[in-house]
């Protein structure tokens, strides 16, 4: 299934390479990085419209975890590298270092916050650690537990730290959701070593924090302070990017609260989707979100497009730009997530997106 892979792996490879060209030589690699990531991708979502194809279902995908895992090592070099370029100890000029910035802090935000997320998903403990070291280098682990044990079991409700609510902005969305992210999941860890009668250093929040202040300290030791503030920075920026995603992926589809006090079963209809061919293949078919959440440990090359799923009118980055302008979203989204969430209620909320074991799938650490 090679065939499969191939545009994945040249979609997400290329910038690699030129970031660790540009890294090292600036000049017109480290412009051409930049230019990649935001120019040349938005461009080829509009040239070709046509979406990626479904993958076979049931089809197994050796070479998309050898993909991953080679991103997840290419991330844990580039990660240094780009607070060095950035820093300007290989060289760079101003302006170079301020594409530095951009470059690297793009490719972190969309192809390495989207690899990670589906090696968290992998039932191997290898991908999954590759994962969360990657969340970890970018201070941002806990979404390691966030992810799988908050968001894909209560997506759609307010019982969700990072649900989207309508009506707010993003800005608003990112400060609530990154420190209730932070608090609800350490809660929900420390009840779960609890109940297994495990030792409090067994809590992974012991990595995800203990693991961040090491690389900063290690960063501080071989590259000094300077390249510790352009870690923090790209840390941020690529942080600021993977929140940006949820917001787009789940503005305003709320799951209705039942007389019971529970919530309707999720749906494709509590997810937006983009089928854009370019963005989908850098960023591993993240886009593709209503499949996962039906289908938390599918791999990213079988997921697929439901004819009903909801659409956002532009590409994953291109909205991104628009959710900026809080005024500008809200014209363009409020009338859809109405008209979404009418479809959900005709429907009956009669196909669960969150099949029997799929939650066990999504919050289970291999």
């Amino acid at each position: 299934m090679r065939h499969y892979i191939q545009p994945f792996a040249l979609a997400t490879l290329v910038p690699v390479a030129l970031l660790a060209l540009g890294g090292v030589m600036g000049g017109a690699w480290i412009w051409a990085a930049v230019l990649y990531m935001s120019v040349f991708a938005l461009g080829m979502d509009q040239i070709l419209k046509v979406a990626n194809r479904d993958g076979a279902p049931g089809v197994e995908f050796p070479a998309a975890d050898a993909l991953s895992a080679t991103l997840a090592l290419a991330h844990l070099a580039l990660m240094p590298l780009g607070a060095a370029a950035v820093a300007g100890l290989t060289g760079l000029s101003g302006a170079e270092r301020a594409a530095a910035f951009f470059g690297f802090g793009l490719f972190f935000g969309q192809v390495s916050n989207s690899n990670a997320h589906e090696l968290i998903h992998r039932g191997s403990r290898v991908l999954f650690s590759l994962g969360k070291w990657v969340y970890t280098s970018m201070l941002y682990g806990h979404h390691t537990t966030a992810h799988r044990l908050l968001h894909h079991v209560h997506v759609g409700t307010p019982l969700d730290p990072n649900f989207p609510r309508k009506g707010e902005s993003f800005y608003r969305n990112f400060a609530r959701g990154w420190t209730g992210s932070f608090l609800q999941g350490f809660r929900v860890e420390r009840d779960r070593i609890a109940r297994r009668g495990k030792p409090a250093w067994t809590n992974p929040y012991v990595t995800y924090v203990g693991g961040a202040l090491g690389l900063l300290a290690l960063a501080w030791i071989t590259l000094g302070p300077t390249a510790v503030l352009a870690w923090l920075g790209l840390s941020f920026y690529a942080q600021t990017q993977l929140a940006m995603v949820d917001y787009l992926q789940h503005y305003g589809l709320e799951r209705r609260r039942l007389p019971d006090g529970s919530y309707e079963p999720q749906t494709i209809y509590h997810s937006w989707n983009t089928p854009h061919w370019f963005s989908s293949h850098m960023m591993v078919n993240a886009p593709r979100h209503s499949d996962h959440h039906a289908n938390p440990g599918r791999p990213y090359p079988a997921l697929r497009l439901p004819q009903e799923m909801p659409v956002l009118p532009r590409s994953l980055p291109a909205m991104g730009v628009v959710a900026l302008w809080p005024r500008l979203w809200f014209r363009l989204m409020d009338k859809r997530v109405d008209q979404v969430l009418a479809q959900a209620r005709a429907a009956g909320s009669d196909q669960p997106a969150t099949g029997p074991g799929a939650a066990s799938v999504a919050g289970s650490t291999p």
